[in-house]
């Protein structure tokens, strides 16, 4: 499977309205052009962040749904509202699956958010890293009650939908954790990573959203 993880960076005081145009009108228009809307989320300690995580069969598929979706009536009725709340939606890790799809749950057509929260940690590496990850780390992860539930590595497919940036240069390989209440949320200490990465991780606390199908 064909990943993205598209962090934005929204006009203050915009992440809701963002999030219930995006619930209401983008979730189901998407899907039924063949991108799967995997998990969408508020991100913990920073109230202008919106980020989300889209899906799809492979490259092929990618360019077929954008082009379905973005070319669509629903975003052309729509794009100018949601366009106004972004500052920033260039922020986009173009991934595949390594290690497990990331979960997914029915989605409610309308609900409370659930009180999980994910842990998504992004690690700069070189080529390897997966199999090193699933060998050395991942026990680790699981003995200490925290294991991976998802793992992805960079795609270095060209972008065939260059109407939306990716970003390009990087080499990276993101792990999710999912905890069933933010007081049982922790970080695990992984001295044996440090040597093996290219750059400072990035850990990034994702709280779904009602609709999220990641809850």
């Amino acid at each position: 499977m064909i990943y993205e993880l598209r962090q934005y960076t929204l006009v203050p005081g915009r992440r809701d309205t963002l999030i219930e145009l995006f619930e209401r009108e983008f979730v189901e228009a998407q899907e039924a052009v063949g991108a799967r809307v995997a998990g969408s989320f508020r991100v913990g300690g920073a109230p202008d962040r919106f980020t989300w995580l889209r899906s799809y069969p492979s490259m092929p598929a990618r360019q077929a749904a954008l082009e379905a979706f973005y070319d669509g009536p629903v975003w052309l009725a729509h794009r100018d509202a949601a366009n106004a709340t972004l500052e920033d939606s260039d922020d986009v890790l173009l991934l595949h699956s390594v290690g497990g799809e990331p979960p997914s749950w029915e989605r409610p057509r309308a609900a409370e958010p659930p009180e999980s929260v994910y842990a998504a940690t992004v690690y700069h590496v070189e080529d390897g890293f997966s199999a090193f990850f699933a060998r050395e780390v991942a026990p680790v992860l699981a003995e200490a009650g925290v294991p991976p539930v998802a793992c992805l590595e960079s795609e270095h497919s060209a972008n065939n939908f260059p109407r939306h940036p990716i970003r390009t240069g990087e080499n990276v390989f993101v792990w999710f954790a999912r905890f069933d209440t933010a007081r049982e949320e922790r970080e695990i200490e992984l001295p044996m990573v440090t040597p093996r990465l290219t750059g400072p991780p990035e850990r990034i606390l994702l709280h779904p959203t009602a609709r999220s199908a990641m809850r």
